[in-house]
């Protein structure tokens, strides 16, 4: 399988200014599989160490961060004797070792010949655990299920997504079908990697949500394995309650939706818990939209999205014949599934920064604001070809921003203030 994000793995290797590279990402988005076929394709050696699978290096760095000694456990664990010009270091599943991430500093002051990247599942909430983390001394890059271009690209229509990459609007209409029969199949699938292998294999439904249904066991039973016990319950509560939420018409998230009487401070480190995880996606409120926007973010007023969308079609039950047939499942759960899946593409582009609008009596809501450097766009999902901008006019009249966006099903249009993405192209889209 191709992700695009290798590209950047390469270009962290040729940078003059290469620091350890830390890559951060749920469970099963295919961190080690990545970070292995960048170690073959790219370097002659490649000396990889599990601190989740190898109990006895767990204490490698407790005693000392000596370069000398780190690299003679590496060379014995690995087999691998390690060079500086030709060999690539992983450790992977770091938050497993004791000081395993401050060991990365010493890797970058005492020896930044070496090319180390590290990785782990749970390093957002090991990094709250009192971890010292080596603010500067690193690069961090995160990795995400895989996007509908780069599931293009596995199911081998890569003249398809390169053609998406080129803004042809004429001729990308022409084959505006071939995109929507794939679009319907990737919402039941997702991007988890394994999920999007098996139905190229296999092409079998059944399989996709048997192997769906694993990965939302085996993150339910991580709340147990890792999360404090006391919160674990909540934990579960708050999980279960998100595609309901998301399901409403208003989709701000309300925690006493998840029981009565609920408040935040009984949910908050359920929730930090989650985000930390990788498993769910935050996006705040904003009162207006200035710069930065997160100036202005109202921190109680927040919508959660999940990990995949395959994995919150599967939560929900949804069988494959409800989504696969007809255009019906671009507006199911009021329009959730399009929104999650909007969301998770502009997730893969690292220089975004995500938020939503209300107006001050919420009778207006704008799906996403998004900042891209100094810039700000409004952008509006509409399922199916609804292209009533209603709310989105309300904002602009409001604020007349340079552009406003609208994600359809719809083909690309500009109308004066207005741009129409389709749905299956917000990805590459220029914001």
């Amino acid at each position: 399988m191709e992700r695009f994000v290798f590209k950047e793995l390469i270009a962290w290797k040729n940078s003059v200014n290469r620091k350890p590279l830390i890559l951060q990402g749920a469970r099963q988005v295919g961190k080690t599989w990545l970070l292995k076929e960048f170690g073959k394709n790219e370097y002659k050696q490649l000396a990889y160490v599990n601190f989740e699978a190898s109990a006895a290096l767990r204490s490698l760095f407790a005693i000392d961060f000596d370069i000398d000694r780190i690299l003679t456990a590496i060379q014995i664990e690995s087999g691998v004797k390690v060079t500086s010009d030709n060999t690539l270091i992983i450790f992977d599943e770091i938050q497993e070792a004791d000081k395993g991430i401050s060991c990365l500093k010493y890797f970058y002051e005492n020896a930044p010949q070496y090319h180390v990247i590290a990785a782990g599942s749970l390093l957002g909430i090991s990094l709250h655990q009192h971890t010292s983390f080596p603010v500067g001394k690193v690069d961090i890059l995160k990795l995400y299920p895989m996007s509908f271009q780069e599931f293009l690209v596995a199911m081998n229509k890569t003249d398809l997504q390169k053609l998406l990459q080129s803004n042809d609007w004429q001729l990308i209409a022409s084959f505006k079908e071939k995109y929507i029969d794939l679009l319907r199949l990737y919402y039941f699938i997702g991007g988890m990697p394994e999920v999007v292998n098996s139905y190229i294999v296999q092409r079998d439904f059944e399989q996709v949500r048997k192997i769906q249904n694993s990965l939302l066991i085996a993150y339910e039973n991580d709340f147990s394995k890792y999360a404090p016990t006391e919160i674990v319950p909540r934990i579960r509560m708050l999980w279960n309650s998100v595609l309901s939420q998301l399901s409403k018409e208003n989709k701000k998230f309300i925690y006493g939706a998840i029981k009565p009487g609920s408040r935040a401070k009984e949910f908050e480190l359920a929730l930090s818990w989650l985000i930390d995880a990788g498993l769910l996606y935050k996006t705040n409120r904003i009162s207006k939209p200035g710069l930065p926007l997160a100036s202005y973010l109202d921190l109680s007023a927040f919508k959660l999205y999940f990990l995949d969308l395959g994995l919150l079609v599967a939560m929900g039950k949804l069988s494959a014949k409800t989504l696969l047939e007809g255009n019906a499942v671009f507006s199911e759960f009021k329009g959730a599934l399009t929104e999650q899946y909007v969301l998770q593409q502009l997730k893969t582009r690292s220089n975004l920064e995500i938020f939503y609008w209300t107006s001050g009596n919420s009778t207006a809501e704008v799906d996403f604001i998004i900042q891209s450097e100094d810039k700000i766009l409004p952008l509006e999902v509409k399922a199916a070809e609804n292209l009533q901008a209603k709310s989105l006019k309300s904002y602009y009249l409001k604020y007349d921003p340079k552009l406003s966006a609208r994600v359809s099903m719809s083909d690309y249009r500009f109308e004066n203030w207005l741009v129409n993405i389709p749905l299956y192209a917000i990805e590459s889209f220029p914001l």
